[in-house]
Formats: C-alpha cells, sequence, structure tokens
C-alpha cells in the first residue's frame, strides 16, 4: 500500500493520477484533510483517509498497512517542522517500510530561508530510522503565474536574480519522478537533486513570453531592497516578500538549478522545456 499524504492538493493529485497510471486503485491511499473533497477518487477505488498535519491521531490511523508514505511537504511556512514531525512519528508507529519525502535543492547545505524547514524535516526523518528517499524539488514554474499575469497586464516583471538561472519544472515534472520513486526499487537512502534539465533567468522568461504572446515583454533587474519594496506594495506580507527576495538571491547563487539530471532520470523523459512552460502557464 502505498499513501500520499496532501492528495488533494496540486502536486499530491498529480501523483495519484501517475500511480493510478500504474498500480491497482486499491493500493493507493489518498490522505487529505477533508476527505469530502476527494470523493472523485474514493469512486475511482482510491482508498481515500483524513489526515490532517496538525492531528496526530489521523495520521496514525491514515498510515495502517501502509509500506510506503510519500510526505509532500506543506504549506504553512513556520509550523512546517512540527507538522512532518507529526507524521514522521505516525510513520513510525504504524511500521512503514518507506518514507518519501519532497524536500528542497540542496536541503542540507543552502543558504535559502525556505530550507531550514526542509532540513530540519530530512534530520527528523533520519532520526526515526525509517528508510527514507528524499526527493529534492526545485522551484514550480506554476510559481509564476501571477508573474505571467503581471506581464501581460504591464509589460514587464521586477526581480532581483540578475541573470542567475533557475531549474524550474512544471509539477506534473517532479510527480512523475515521485511516481517513479514510490513504485520502483532502489531509491532508499537517496537524496536527489530535482531540476530542470536546462536551467534558464528570468530574462530568458521574458523571451519566451514575449514570443508566445505577441508582445514586447522584459524582465526589470532591481536591487533586492527595491524588489522587497515592490512585492509589499503590491500587498505581500513582509515576511513572504523576503522569502520571496531571499528566493532570487538563490537564484543569483546557483542554488535553484542542478546538474545530475535527477529529475528527467526518474520522470523518464526530459523536462518539459521553459517554451512549453510558458504555454501551459498562459493556458491556465
Amino acid at each position: 500500500m502505498i499513501v500520499v499524504t496532501g492528495a488533494t492538493g496540486h502536486l499530491g493529485n498529480l501523483v495519484v493520477e501517475g500511480l493510478l497510471r500504474k498500480i491497482p486503485a486499491n493500493e493507493i491511499i489518498a490522505a487529505v484533510r477533508s476527505p469530502e473533497k476527494a470523493t472523485d477518487l474514493t469512486a475511482r477505488g482510491v482508498q481515500v483517509r483524513k489526515a490532517d498535519y496538525n492531528d496526530p491521531a489521523t495520521l496514525t490511523a491514515a498510515f495502517q498497512g501502509a509500506d510506503k508514505v510519500l510526505l509532500i511537504s506543506g504549506s504553512e511556512v513556520g509550523q512546517r517542522v512540527a507538522q512532518h514531525t507529526a507524521v514522521v512519528e505516525a510513520a513510525k508507529q504504524a511500521g512503514v517500510s518507506h518514507l518519501l519525502y519532497t524536500s528542497i535543492l540542496f536541503a542540507d547545505t543552502t543558504t535559502m530561508l525556505l530550507a531550514a524547514e526542509h532540513k530540519a524535516t530530512e534530520q527528523a526523518i533520519r532520526d526515526s530510522g525509517i528508510p527514507f528517499t528524499f526527493l529534492r524539488n526545485g522551484w514550480y514554474t506554476e510559481n509564476y503565474a501571477a508573474t505571467v499575469a503581471q506581464a501581460q497586464a504591464t509589460g514587464s516583471f521586477a526581480g532581483s536574480a540578475g541573470t542567475g538561472k533557475l531549474g524550474a519544472a512544471p509539477r506534473s515534472d517532479y510527480a512523475d519522478a515521485a511516481v517513479t520513486a514510490l513504485t520502483t526499487d532502489g531509491h532508499e537512502g537517496k537524496a536527489y537533486e530535482l531540476a530542470a534539465d536546462e536551467p534558464w533567468s528570468y530574462t530568458d522568461f521574458a523571451a519566451e513570453l514575449s514570443a508566445a504572446t505577441g508582445k514586447t515583454i522584459t524582465y526589470q533587474n532591481v536591487p533586492a531592497s527595491e524588489h522587497q519594496q515592490i512585492l509589499e506594495s503590491a500587498g505581500i506580507p513582509q515576511g513572504f516578500a523576503t522569502i520571496l527576495v531571499d528566493s532570487d538571491r538563490g537564484i543569483t547563487d546557483g542554488e535553484l538549478t542542478a546538474t545530475t539530471n535527477d529529475l528527467s532520470t526518474l520522470a523518464g523523459h526530459p523536462t518539459t522545456p521553459l517554451r512549453e512552460s510558458v504555454a501551459l502557464l498562459l493556458k491556465n
């Protein structure tokens, strides 16, 4: 039995769909906070169980009978260490034999602010003694949906990444990699650095947006302090704005790309090119 946490979320749902193409539905457990939102999965034969990261009792029950658990990192920054630790403890109590976790690129060495909770989670998993696999995901191209909307409306977008490049890919590529790790052998004890085969810069992004829309769209590079002000002026909370600015700093320093080709290898296909990613963003 394979458990996917956050199974109704963006990434989790894609993983479940990928598993349904590989294994029988009754071998999949969709662990979700609100089971009533997963009736479509129930109708297709997937076991749907309530699992709330903030309610350890639900986690222990959700993991009963499971061999593998994919812990998809929570979205509540600042709460994730406690939430993830609860998942790890529940997995251990349930006798799970393999715990997979969606972490962040170079979680053990990166200086990015977002990495601290992932690094702590990885350590908690190591300390648990459960055989593990770390799927260290890079950026999702879907993270730039708001940027695309702004660029279409104004003809430009700002950032502070300079000429740095990032290996962002659509969630579907990362989901394919997770499905492989869940359904094939030989992944225990490994940490995969997952990023697109061909990294790209914000200038590259602007060029592809221009080509796809027929409009001239430019990238405006600004100092980090000005970037922070722009984000806060747009209504983004200070703390989250700081994380976004720090992420651009990470891009500048090469912390959001990898040369391992782990993502395409695990996914079983080349990662989605930037041009296709832009087309998907414009479509959605």
